[in-house]
C-alpha cells in the first residue's frame, strides 16, 4: 500500500478549531453508533481539511482517506463515511468520477459546539 504524502502546507489552526476538534472527538467517543473506523476516518478528515487551509469545503478521495485511515475495504470506507454525513458529524458530496474528488463540509459551528 501507498503511504499518504507527508508534506505539509504550513497553516496555522486557531485554538478555538483545535479546541472544537478534540470536544468533537470526546463527543464522537461517546456515541454508540460509531466504532474505531469512524474515529480513524474522522481523523483523516481532518488531515485533509488541515492540508487544504482549513477550508470548507474541500476535495477528498477514497483512495487517500483508505490509506490515512487504515480502512481496507471500500465497503466499510463507504459505510462509514455515509454514517459520518447520516449522524451530522460532517457533511458528504460523492463525485461519482474516478478522477474528481468527493466534498466534505464540516458542520457549521462545529468549533464552538458544546459537548
Amino acid at each position: 500500500m501507498n503511504k499518504p504524502d507527508t508534506k505539509s502546507k504550513s497553516v496555522s489552526i486557531s485554538n478555538a478549531e483545535l479546541s472544537g476538534y478534540g470536544k468533537l472527538l470526546r463527543r464522537m467517543s461517546r456515541d454508540e453508533r460509531l466504532n474505531a473506523t469512524h474515529i480513524s476516518l474522522f481523523s483523516g478528515l481532518f488531515v485533509q481539511w488541515q492540508r487544504n487551509s482549513f477550508v470548507s469545503p474541500f476535495a477528498i478521495t477514497r483512495k487517500l482517506l483508505m490509506a490515512y485511515s487504515r480502512i481496507a475495504s471500500i465497503a466499510t470506507y463507504h459505510k462509514c463515511i455515509k454514517e459520518l454525513d447520516a449522524f451530522g458529524y460532517i457533511r458528504y458530496q460523492p463525485s461519482y468520477h474516478p478522477k474528481k474528488g468527493s466534498l466534505v463540509w464540516w458542520p457549521a459551528g462545529w468549533e464552538i459546539e458544546t459537548v
